[in-house]
């Protein structure tokens, strides 16, 4: 495709999951009008013909670490538990320059929306030391350097050491959202209290690293009650919790009451299911829990729910494939979701947990959307085909095509 985005008027023979041929108008950024396919194509410039893909919600990414993205194999840290991945990227942190940061974040960018990603929020960490803001900068960047390409909201992320001046100066450096990890902390409800207060003051949303282990302190619902309290005395910025790992481990009745303060409260919730996955349960030698948050529970309860692919081959995780779909893959699998809800947490769930405007191919919708070769939504989480057309913002950004040669197979042969 060319250098820059190819805006779109059409779409033509686009299918949909419900199996339905259809013809998508675009305008300004939205769907316009979705109507039976008509059959044919066009030499139209401002036409695409999607004969042979599924038409999907664009995927979007609530909970990335751009910052540490791509850096496994710079540090070789040891495999093992949340404690560990903490040491080695913190000793690693401190040599680490704004261009370092820029350069993997960028490409990891790219990386995501070669697969469909056109909105992501980064968590960036507020640094040790003398120079903070390396990775805030690195980000900003990235950021303008990105925009029409894909939507970004940088996160500041500072741990419980990190101080208020900091987080500050994060803040009016370019970071859109208040973050933190509370649970971490020696005193686990002061930080959480200290960072929403940052949040009230700033009038500004939050999104917190939240229980993020098997066992130990449930601050969720304490979190739920202080954003209630907050809500009541005026601010009305998004709110979401990452992680929620201890939600998953609690007998019924309490973590049904949590769920009940987290939907009352209006917090959405992010899984991270490959990262959790790898990170949680090292010490159980048999039968090691999985390492997710109560998904179903908080659905049935009407919560909203997003998933996300967390971190991608850094201290915290050695794999991922920057695809979206490899986290609904592991939804179903792992968490028991069905296809249509795992896609869902991925897609629609993932911007209504963003407080993005809906997107997808309904008419009203943002023209946020993935073209996938599948003829079904199994298909495409199944196979997670490379052949991807993605649009943002009404425009053709991304293309990927995929030639595959097999040796003629000795078919009908008499054995």
């Amino acid at each position: 495709m060319s250098s820059s985005p190819r805006p779109l008027r059409v779409l033509r023979n686009a299918t949909l999951p419900d199996r339905s041929n259809v013809d998508v108008e675009l305008a300004n950024g939205v769907v316009t009008r979705v109507e039976p396919a008509r059959g044919g194509t066009s030499d139209d410039p401002d036409a695409l013909d999607l004969t042979g893909y599924l038409l999907l919600p664009a995927p979007a990414e609530p909970h990335a670490h751009l910052d540490k993205a791509r850096s496994w194999d710079l540090i070789e840290p040891p495999m093992g538990d949340l404690d560990l991945a903490i040491a080695s990227w913190r000793a690693y942190a401190t040599t680490m320059t704004v261009e370092d940061v820029a350069a993997r974040a960028r490409r990891q960018v790219l990386a995501m929306l070669a697969h469909g990603t056109t909105a992501i929020r980064t968590h960036v960490d507020v640094l040790l030391g003398d120079a903070p803001l390396r990775g805030i900068q690195g980000l900003v960047r990235v950021r303008e350097e990105l925009r029409d390409l894909v939507d970004l909201e940088i996160v500041a992320l500072p741990g419980p050491d990190i101080p208020d001046a900091a987080i500050e100066a994060a803040l009016d450096a370019g970071a859109d959202t208040v973050g933190g990890a509370p649970h971490i902390a020696d005193h686990p409800l002061l930080d959480l209290q200290r960072l929403l207060a940052i949040a009230e003051r700033r009038d500004l949303p939050v999104d917190l690293h939240t229980d993020e282990s098997l066992d130990g302190v449930v601050t969720l619902g304490e979190y739920a009650a202080l954003v209630d309290a907050m809500t009541a005395r005026g601010w009305a910025r998004n709110a979401s919790a990452g992680h929620c790992v201890r939600l998953g481990t609690l007998d019924p009745t309490h973590r049904d009451d949590v769920v009940a303060a987290v939907v009352h409260a209006g917090i959405g919730v992010i899984a991270n299911p490959i990262t959790n996955l790898y990170l949680q349960g090292w010490q159980h030698e048999t039968a090691p829990p999985r390492g997710l948050t109560a998904a179903r529970a908080l659905l049935d309860a009407g919560a909203r729910f997003a998933a996300g692919a967390d971190n991608v081959r850094d201290p915290f995780n050695p794999v991922g494939r920057s695809d979206a779909l490899e986290t609904a893959s592991l939804l179903v699998t792992a968490a028991h979701l069905t296809l249509d809800e795992a896609y869902a947490a991925v897609s629609t769930g993932a911007r209504a947990v963003l407080g993005l405007p809906a997107a997808g191919p309904t008419v009203g919708a943002a023209a946020e959307l993935l073209a996938v070769r599948a003829d079904s939504l199994a298909e495409a989480i199944a196979d997670a085909s490379p052949q991807r057309l993605v649009i943002h913002a009404g425009s053709l950004v991304a293309r990927s095509t995929v030639t595959v040669e097999i040796a003629e197979p000795r078919i009908g042969v008499a054995v």
